[in-house]
């Protein structure tokens, strides 16, 4: 980099706030359970798992017998909320354990509720893990089979000023520009943030394709939200999603950037 009177300086230092270690930590006992399709023995070990974690953390009734897992950490302004969330739910695929789509979202979103303390932000966080976002096998009909908890989270947290989803935040090769559902004004924000925070390079400018995720049932609802996603994924619903697809340093990138981004609301 060089300033504007010709000096070569250095660009900032990543930030350093967020465990990816403990992260990391997650996503592999989340890995460990095997496959987690909504409503099976293991989604329902992990659900008790992140209830446990989580600040006020509790179950939000899902049809069908799911649920989500919600958590809370106020903040210093009680007319604010945002929003965090991720699906902990997997593909019923043979095989398919999910480490980047599904574990590397909860992963990263456990540990920013852990990291936080009361009142130190000002808008309340609601942390939200959705059970059943992927349809169930043999359904063709994402858009009416999939979503399932987040439909249910959107309609309880509909006064919220933004949503912010992760999903597909833990691969190796990780490049997650705007997808064009995401709201464009709070994804200039997340990509100021990522700036700060020493990992712009992971957040580069241009749009993708709109897909349908998690955040949509918050945007029907009028809530800005976004979509953290690199969905240039090479194993999609694929057995190969396993530990071998994903990387710390991928989870601290978005850690820190989300960090950076809830502390600048």
């Amino acid at each position: 980099m060089t300033s504007c009177g010709g000096e070569e300086t250095e660009p900032p230092a990543p930030l350093d706030r967020f465990d990816s270690a403990a992260a990391m930590t997650f996503l592999e006992e989340q890995v460990a359970l095997g496959p987690r399709p909504a409503g099976s023995d293991a989604s329902r070990r992990l659900a008790d798992r992140l209830r446990s974690e989580l600040p006020d953390g509790r179950f939000q009734e899902v049809p069908d017998g799911l649920r989500n897992v919600i958590g809370t950490v106020e903040g210093s302004d009680p007319q604010r909320t945002v929003v965090v969330g991720a699906h902990c739910d997997t593909k019923d695929e043979p095989g398919f354990v999910g480490a980047n789509d599904g574990a590397s979202g909860t992963a990263v979103v456990l540990e920013l509720a852990r990291h936080l303390e009361p009142r130190e932000l000002r808008p309340t966080i609601v942390f939200a893990f959705f059970d059943g976002e992927e349809s169930p096998r043999g359904s063709e009909d994402f858009a009416r089979d999939g979503m399932r908890g987040s439909a249910v989270a959107a309609e309880a947290f509909d006064e919220a000023e933004a949503m912010i989803l992760l999903d597909y935040v833990g691969d190796r090769d990780l490049s997650i520009p705007r997808e064009a559902n995401s709201d464009p004004a709070l994804w200039e924000k997340l990509r100021a943030a990522a700036k700060r925070a020493g990992h712009a390079g992971h957040f580069p400018s241009g749009q993708v394709n709109a897909l349908l995720d998690d955040h949509v049932q918050f945007t029907a609802r009028g809530v800005p939200s976004i979509d953290l996603i690199d969905f240039t994924f090479d194993c999609f619903h694929l057995p190969c999603d396993d530990r071998s697809a994903v990387s710390e340093q991928s989870l601290d990138a978005t850690g820190e950037t989300v960090l950076e981004l809830l502390r600048s609301l």
